[in-house]
């Protein structure tokens, strides 16, 4: 998620390494952000930020769970 620091796409590809799921991410500027909202994304593998809207795809979702 290196390339998400800018605050201004509306969609965000993210792993699991990248858990526990929260928008505004670690790579995302907070001086101009919403307060943090942590963000479910381990059930369905999508989320979406209450706040801004933002999309999160979790790209190596597994619905079984059993690798992670």
């Amino acid at each position: 998620m290196s390339n998400n620091s800018t605050n201004a796409k509306s969609h965000y590809d993210v792993t699991y390494k990248d858990l526990p799921l929260h928008c505004p991410t670690r790579d995302m500027s907070v001086w101009n952000s919403h307060p943090k909202v942590f963000l479910p994304i381990e059930l369905t593998g999508k989320a979406k930020c209450p706040y801004c809207g933002a999309e999160y795809t979790l790209t190596d979702w597994d619905p079984n769970h059993s690798s992670h």
